[in-house]
């Protein structure tokens, strides 16, 4: 798997255990729905803006996000 994949996964895993749906996720980040599943699919190479705003929409630290990866 690719850094890009295991972030998607990550990001996914953290999403769901929040019982939060794309939409919602992306509503509150601030980026748009099909842009998050991108992400979560490992089709998109993230900036770390966009990194920090998922963090903040999921109240976690991007540590969290960015664990285990690769």
């Amino acid at each position: 798997m690719s850094i890009l994949t295991d972030f998607g996964h990550r990001l996914k895993a953290i999403r769901t255990e929040r019982s939060l749906t794309q939409e919602k996720l992306a509503e509150l980040s601030g980026l748009h729905r099909t842009y998050v599943g991108a992400v979560e699919r490992g089709e998109r190479n993230i900036s770390l803006k966009n990194i920090h705003a998922l963090a903040i929409a999921l109240n976690v630290p991007i540590s969290e996000l960015l664990e285990n990866l690769g």
